[in-house]
């Protein structure tokens, strides 16, 4: 496929704000592509670079080179000259990337250059999301819709379905089967604002501790254990004692989804950035065991001796979980006959922050399990407002805080899958969060010229604000009060992202 092609299907996706026009350049181009181009197709609309930082930026971007005057590029062409790109290293590297950016720019049109300078730089924002691209693989292929979310779900890639697709057809689709050693991505959960609201929308439900730890996916086959984050990374070397936990259970086959979580001397979980450190840590990891156990907390069962148990309701999955997991490493819980009963699940909910845990989850009895989704059978319920948002910017500090990005600018994802900004802060961060945040966002800046530093929109904050107010200064029309950070997501990805509808939706009262 070529490259113009590509580059004109996404300037068409970014002008338009109908999913069903969206869907329909999607297919179109589906159609055409082959299967080899799929891995770099896909990637490419939801403006990533297969191949992550290459070490390109704005400064060897804005070097003028003539375009070239027909197109002749292909998707592989490029894909290849950019993983060449990301190798080079050593003396001389800044010139040969600047060479090689030269020659690919120079064998490209005009609109190639404009999409391929925007992908480099994360700038592609056409909202080309992969609810809208399974949709278009579908209709481009005569797949059912439900059928190829499914088979995505369980595949834990769109890349992966849409070559199998596009090679052999619908039929491929039975290849996707839930499979140990296999992750899948995991089910997430919408917010409410209260107990109360929760348990009025699930009726029956089960009350859920919300654990501030990592989100894990572990699957056994025997003796052979595996790992999973939420992104579907293998870190199982890096938690042996999780590893020896699913080994003790009762089962030997086995994908149960839970967490891990360290707690201190007194049995209190300790910070999310302890937990998060020992999680992410890869040098001495017999040293960083001792020092920061971590305990693994599971609370549902997807696969229990090669039975698919993710279509059945909540109360049978947790049924067989508790067959397999003593309760001490099962997550705690309460279960609440309906909206006539908020006086347990508010209980249980004090006793949960008692206990040291942010909040918990309400979970639909009778749902099954929606893997890769923000099912609206899991609500989840924190006792302030908190947002997941995107750093567009920071400010260069004034006082003790001279040489360090403080005040950050806070987006919102919104419908064309662009951010919209909702307000700065500069509280809530330490010295310690000063200093890594002033050097990653360094490494994500597209132009450092002044006192504010715009940033490629990549790094997520977990935001606490106190409400919502009314606000002409920012293009939502809206801004957060109060806002402070609590923590950095790097588990997360700025697709992950809080949206401005979501925001809207929890303040009914505040309008732009």
């Amino acid at each position: 496929m070529l490259l113009s092609r590509l580059a004109r299907v996404s300037q068409e996706v970014a002008a338009t704000s109908a999913r069903s026009r969206k869907i329909e350049l999607l297919a179109g181009l589906f159609r055409e592509a082959e299967a080899d181009d799929v891995p770099v197709v896909i990637p490419y609309l939801a403006g990533r670079l297969p191949q992550g930082r290459i070490g390109v930026g704005w400064k060897v971007l804005s070097r003028p080179v003539a375009p070239a005057a027909e197109p002749s590029l292909t998707v592989r062409e490029v894909d290849a000259l950019l993983t060449a790109l990301g190798e080079v290293s050593g003396p001389g590297s800044q010139a040969e990337r600047a060479r090689l950016v030269g020659e690919l720019l120079g064998a490209s049109t005009e609109d190639e250059q404009r999409f391929l300078s925007g992908l480099l730089t994360g700038e592609v924002r056409q909202g080309a999301l992969d609810a809208v691209a399974v949709e278009g693989l579908a209709r481009a292929t005569g797949a059912p819709p439900a059928d190829v979310r499914r088979a995505v779900m369980l595949a834990g890639s769109l890349q992966s379905v849409a070559g199998a697709l596009l090679a052999d057809g619908p039929g491929a689709l039975e290849r996707f089967r839930l499979t140990v050693g296999r992750p899948v991505l995991p089910m997430l959960a919408h917010s409410a604002s209260s107990v109360a609201e929760a348990v009025e929308k699930l009726g029956a439900c089960a009350v859920e501790e919300k654990l501030d730890g990592i989100r894990v996916q572990v699957h056994r086959d025997g003796d052979t254990v595996r790992v999973y984050t939420r992104t579907l990374d293998d870190i199982t070397s890096r938690l042996p004692e999780v590893t020896a936990a699913a080994r003790e259970l009762r089962g030997e086959r086995f994908i149960l989804d839970g967490e891990v979580i360290s707690f201190d001397e007194d049995g209190r979980p300790r910070s999310f950035q302890e937990t998060a450190g020992r999680v992410g840590s890869r040098v001495d990891v017999a040293t960083a065991a001792r020092e920061v156990p971590v305990s693994p907390v599971f609370f549902d069962a997807l696969s229990v001796d090669g039975r698919d148990l993710l279509d059945l309701p909540f109360t049978e999955r947790h049924a067989e979980l508790a067959r397999l997991v003593p309760e001490p490493m099962r997550v705690r819980r309460t279960l609440v006959s309906g909206p006539g009963d908020p006086g347990a699940a508010e209980g249980f909910l004090a006793e949960t922050l008692e206990r040291g845990h942010e909040g918990v989850v309400a979970k639909g009895l009778d749902a099954p399990y929606s893997a890769g989704r923000r099912g609206a059978s899991w609500l989840k319920v924190k006792p302030v407002h908190t947002l997941d948002l995107v750093v567009l910017a920071a400010e260069w500090g004034h006082g003790r805080r001279t040489g360090k990005l403080s005040n950050l600018h806070l987006g919102a994802r919104t419908a064309d899958g662009g951010f919209a900004m909702l307000g700065k802060t500069f509280k809530g961060l330490t010295d310690a969060m000063l200093t890594w945040q002033t050097e990653r966002l360094r490494e994500l800046a597209v132009d450092e010229s002044g006192y504010v530093v715009t940033v490629r929109p990549e790094l997520v904050v977990e935001i606490a604000y106190d409400g919502l107010q009314r606000s002409t200064r920012y293009p939502a029309g809206v801004t957060l009060r109060f806002a402070r950070v609590i923590r950095y997501r790097e588990d997360k990805r700025p697709e992950e992202a809080d949206t401005v509808e979501t925001l809207l939706a929890a303040h009914p009262g505040v309008r732009p």
